[in-house]
């Protein structure tokens, strides 16, 4: 990218150029709203459909023209890292899921940047900064409110036993990294807490003399035959659907919920399960390097910091790190009153859950029985 395609204003906002940080007294948002205007239009990767209508109406704030592009988070990687390749990029926004492999694969090259906004600093717990997360997402225990008058199952451990054998629905951790991120993520922050859910279950203490609380688990959680899926929606329809008589258990995104008024599912959140009602995992907002527009970028990161541009996401659930945003009252799944009792996604240790991916699928293959 050539200097004289960055404008003189986007440089006094502190902005980077190629990674290299630019130091800022203070941020003028007009100045980036009109350095974006002299910009060509940017296209933004995510991978909810969401983002079509977020970019929209966007353009239609700051009159910056931005497309939208839904795009999964493994598509994302490869199409980012070739068009870098390519000197090409079609994607100058990348809001990504794949925290390890941004980790691992993006920002160690240079393909991307992680920025900022000044004005927004404070509003943004640090461990979202670096790099910068916009939300965190939420994968909850669900189950069939049409059947059951509350959730089935109290604690995580009783999905091992042959009550539930081939009754869970999950998504299958051979093709979603962030299910193996979870594995590790608890077998490196939470194992006593999964040991102590252990005891309170079957009331003996669990051996980790040999294996981890978290290994046990997965292990004899594999072996009880779960219904794998490819996504997030057959889950939903496993456990949702109305008229069942025996539905399944399972284990989605909250952003699912929304199919009870769409779909006339029976999605309930398992607010009594133990020692998590779920997990969350961070979705982070990288900017191409090689962008022709880098204020539109910004000024699109910006946006989404904000109440008004993060709202269609939070609607479904997912939490924005802004602190001063909060979760609708109105959103399906009811998970602000629940959100202390998620298991947290702590990215300080990212880059070993993309170096142990291999080893929990291939444990989760090893076990796993239908």
């Amino acid at each position: 990218m050539q200097m004289n395609k960055l404008s003189i204003a986007a440089l006094l906002l502190g902005v980077s150029v190629l990674g290299a940080p630019v130091m800022a007294q203070e941020f003028n948002l007009d100045a980036l709203i009109e350095a974006a205007k002299a910009e060509p239009p940017i296209t933004i990767y995510d991978s909810t459909g969401k983002i079509v209508d977020m970019a929209e109406a966007f353009t239609a704030k700051y009159g910056v023209q931005a497309t939208g592009q839904k795009v999964s988070a493994n598509s994302q990687l490869e199409m980012i890292i070739r068009e870098a390749q390519a000197n090409n990029v079609a994607g100058d926004v990348a809001l990504i899921t794949d925290a390890p492999a941004a980790l691992a694969q993006l920002l160690p090259q240079g393909i991307v940047e992680s920025w900022v906004p000044v004005d927004m600093t404070d509003k943004i717990p640090v461990y979202f900064r670096n790099p910068l997360a916009i939300s965190t997402n939420a994968n909850v225990w669900t189950y069939n409110t049409e059947v059951y008058d509350s959730c089935p199952v109290s604690n995580i451990w009783e999905l091992t036993e042959p009550k539930w054998k081939g009754k869970v629905a999950f998504v299958d951790p051979l093709t979603k990294g962030t299910y193996t991120d979870w594995f590790n993520q608890m077998q490196t922050h939470a194992d006593p807490e999964l040991a102590a859910a252990y005891k309170a279950h079957f009331g003996t203490d669990l051996d980790v003399s040999g294996e981890t609380a978290t290994q046990q688990w997965v292990k004899a959680f594999a072996s009880n035959g779960p219904l794998v899926t490819d996504g997030d929606d057959p889950v939903s329809e496993a456990v949702g659907a109305p008229g069942q008589a025996e539905p399944f258990f399972g284990l989605m995104s909250s952003a699912k919920f929304r199919d009870n008024e769409d779909k006339g599912y029976k999605l309930g959140l398992c607010a009594e399960m133990t020692p998590w009602v779920g997990w969350t995992y961070t979705k982070l907002a990288l900017i191409a390097t090689g962008t022709d527009s880098p204020s539109a970028a910004r000024l699109f990161v910006h946006y989404i910091l904000t109440e008004e541009g993060i709202a269609p996401q939070v609607a479904d659930g997912k939490m924005s790190t802004n602190s001063e945003v909060g979760i609708p009252a109105d959103e399906p799944s009811g998970l602000a009153e629940h959100v202390a009792a998620l298991f947290p996604y702590d990215a300080s240790t990212g880059l070993d859950d993309w170096d142990t991916r291999q080893d929990w699928q291939d444990f989760w293959q090893m076990n796993y029985r239908k």
